[in-house]
């Protein structure tokens, strides 16, 4: 969305989910020593990953899919829970995971992709001496990555400005630069063109980074072309902590393309 006006909060949802890996994956900004250093090391160790017998894919479910689960969490693709069901959210996930890695991004676990798990490319950063809490948004491969203490903490699918027309003319571009969080509005709230889940903003309160609805296999509100008016769309279970990693306000938002 691209917001002008906030008409209207709706509330909080009450959705509980299982963050305590993300959040411990990620300290508070510190500038460097020994201990982080060390401690940055050891999560970014991630256990070796076996490959499934079978190909995964939406509505997949089973211990195989639970491993791919892990697997993706420990390399900081937020899946959702861990509980052995291919969703929207592990199939936003594996998205994410293929944008980085420069595959076919179709969702489905298959050999190039389980290669891939075992050998994962560390994303590239642009702004490596950005700050240590920062968040950088690629619009080219489609992701938004966040930094704690230096190190990736998340990585998420996105959807950005569709590029197309609308109301008077306008067009449905997402501003790149390096901005700053400026206001953390939690819950739905209305604005003109719709609503948006969590929206921390980082133009005023005109851009934000938002949820949107998940469902199905096309991703509901997150899908795989950039369908936004201008803002960041993140995946709503995404939504659900990525305030919580960030400062706001204050924290360096980077977004290229």
């Amino acid at each position: 969305m691209r917001p002008r006006i906030i008409s209207a909060v709706l509330g909080v949802a009450a959705a509980t989910l299982t963050l305590a890996g993300v959040l411990a994956a990620a300290p508070p900004a510190a500038s460097a020593s020994a201990t982080t250093v060390a401690a940055v090391t050891a999560r970014s160790a991630a256990p070796a990953y076996t490959a499934p017998k079978r190909q995964l894919g939406y509505g997949s479910s089973g211990s195989d899919v639970k491993a791919l689960q892990q697997r993706l969490a420990a390399l900081k693709y937020y899946p959702g829970a861990a509980d052995g069901h291919f969703g929207a959210y592990t199939l936003e996930a594996v998205w994410a995971f293929q944008e980085v890695q420069g595959l076919k991004v179709d969702g489905v676990v298959g050999p190039a992709t389980v290669r891939a798990l075992q050998h994962p490319r560390a994303y590239p950063a642009r702004y490596a001496s950005g700050g240590s809490m920062r968040v950088e948004v690629n619009l080219r491969t489609r992701v938004l990555v966040v930094y704690r203490a230096g190190a990736v903490a998340l990585i998420s699918h996105i959807s950005a400005g569709g590029g197309y027309r609308y109301g008077g003319g306008a067009i449905a571009v997402t501003p790149t630069g390096r901005f700053r969080t400026t206001v953390y509005m939690p819950g739905w709230i209305r604005v003109p063109l719709g609503t948006m889940y969590n929206s921390v903003f980082f133009i005023g309160t005109s851009y934000a980074i938002h949820g949107e609805p998940t469902y199905g296999p096309s991703g509901g509100g997150v899908p795989l072309n950039p369908v936004s008016h201008g803002c960041v769309r993140i995946p709503y279970d995404i939504a659900q902590l990525f305030h919580t990693l960030v400062k706001t306000p204050g924290t360096p938002v980077y977004i290229y393309s």
